[in-house]
């Protein structure tokens, strides 16, 4: 039957307008409801804080500590499996090497790799760095896409098709295709990018090789430059950018849903599809976007950026919903969890200021310097806050990317490449503990009606 061309299947119809009233009149839980039945919306409870769902052992998040029996704020902390990650970036960077496949290893596996362990790991993952014959000609250049969220996703539930093991939930085989994930990502991020700008933004196509001896930093700025070039400062900001992006807990909205569809016994690539469409969510993968647009709007109307009173005057104009995109926030300022400080933020900072001399761009990261100083004091006359605010990983992270050069599209992406690795270990451990997990129970308040035979429905 031929496809009827002259129907713009996109279209919002009167009939679908008409259906959509019955949805909202019918769809309406009333607030007080949540109070009565003391049900939680989402990860959070009333009051805003955190509500225990699970048990891991892959991350922990410390943001307060008990003093004379009270819960008291305290400087952030981020241990994965047990380590500071504060210490394991200290480590490489001492050492001079890059960190991202060592936090792999640690998030999978529980323990820092020896020196051994390490290089054979290395080399497994660049041994996963190879799709399928014609994966790209196929599956990635046929379909470009504007989302690259979305061509990630339908990338990876398109590999269930080439993989005999599939549904095999063995841990040894699901450690097997969450290694190839993790080695895979990259490319698969960064050519579904190559796809989009060359047949909708009509530019040049190139399509480069991983290269084995290449760090997931290395090859991941290798891969998406004409010329394959780098600096060294460069690819090591962008390691640290993986690294921190790795893993956060369980209580994230994409390592909870993990935790969620791998439950119900599903296969590994529709398990991370579901992570990917989680995190494409601008409140969750998508806000260090947010804080870049919002910057190159304060950078219009704020011609002294040195003028701090004028600046102050700009974060008062976003809190009031008089500036950017009304949406009265201030992005990359306060966590759900972190108070006094994001320990990710704190160390990515230093960095970014080196980053931004090496690119010429230091007056930018002085602007974003005063509002990260100044943006706590004018919420806190603003807003009526149960706890501190300060900046978060996305604050920064944005703004690396862009001196970078590493496309808009592609910065959801990047948080993707990293947060594989927490994904992997979530799914391992939930597979590993499944059935030891009660059901959680949801209660309807939807008063019962008796059924209504059809002829006899008004």
């Amino acid at each position: 039957m031929p496809i009827d061309k002259s129907i713009d299947y996109s279209a919002i119809t009167p009939e679908i307008k008409a259906l959509t009233k019955l949805c909202l009149a019918d769809n309406v839980i009333e607030p007080e409801m949540y109070v009565k039945y003391a049900v939680n919306r989402g990860l959070r409870d009333l009051n805003g804080n955190g509500v225990l769902t699970g048990l891991t052992e892959i991350s922990e998040i410390q943001s307060s500590k008990m003093v004379d029996g009270e819960k008291v704020p305290c400087e952030g902390k981020l241990f994965y499996r047990g380590v500071d990650v504060e210490q394991i970036v200290s480590g490489f960077i001492r050492e001079k090497r890059y960190g991202f496949e060592e936090t792999v290893y640690l998030l999978l596996f529980g323990a820092l790799p020896d020196e051994a362990q390490l290089d054979d790991f290395k080399k497994l993952l660049a041994g996963y760095r190879s799709l399928p014959t014609n994966f790209v000609r196929d599956v990635i250049l046929k379909a470009p896409n504007a989302d690259m969220m979305n061509t990630l996703a339908r990338s990876v539930l398109t590999l269930y098709s080439y993989d005999a093991r599939a549904t095999d939930n063995s841990t040894e085989n699901v450690l097997r295709q969450c290694l190839q994930l993790i080695a895979l990502f990259p490319m698969l991020s960064v050519y579904g990018y190559q796809a989009y700008s060359h047949y909708v933004l009509d530019k040049s196509l190139f399509i480069h090789n991983p290269v084995p001896e290449l760090s997931t930093a290395e090859n991941l700025l290798h891969i998406l430059r004409a010329d394959g070039k780098y600096t060294e400062l460069e690819a090591r900001i962008l390691d640290l950018a993986l690294v921190l992006h790795a893993e956060h807990g369980g209580g994230n909205n994409s390592t909870f849903t993990m935790h969620v569809v791998t439950s119900s016994g599903t296969d590994t690539y529709s398990a991370v599809a579901a992570s990917l469409a989680s995190l494409k969510g601008p409140k969750h993968g998508g806000a260090n976007i947010k804080v870049v647009q919002m910057f190159e709007d304060m950078k219009q109307n704020v011609r002294d950026w040195t003028d701090e009173a004028a600046v102050e005057a700009y974060l008062r104009a976003l809190l009031h919903r008089e500036a950017f995109d009304r949406a009265g926030l201030i992005y990359g300022m306060g966590h759900a969890v972190y108070s006094l400080s994001d320990p990710r933020a704190n160390v990515f900072k230093h960095f970014v200021e080196m980053l931004s001399e090496e690119k010429g761009r230091h007056e930018e990261y002085a602007l974003y310097a005063a509002v990260a100083r100044l943006a706590p004091k004018v919420i806190g006359e603003e807003r009526k806050i149960y706890k501190g605010v300060s900046a978060n990983i996305d604050f920064y992270s944005g703004f690396v990317y862009s001196m970078l050069d590493l496309p808009l599209e592609l910065y959801t992406p990047i948080f993707a490449i990293s947060r594989i690795a927490g994904w992997s270990a979530h799914r391992i451990e939930e597979l590993i503990n499944a059935g030891k997990i009660i059901r959680p129970a949801y209660k309807s308040v939807k008063p019962r009606v008796d059924y209504v035979p059809l002829h006899d429905r008004k």
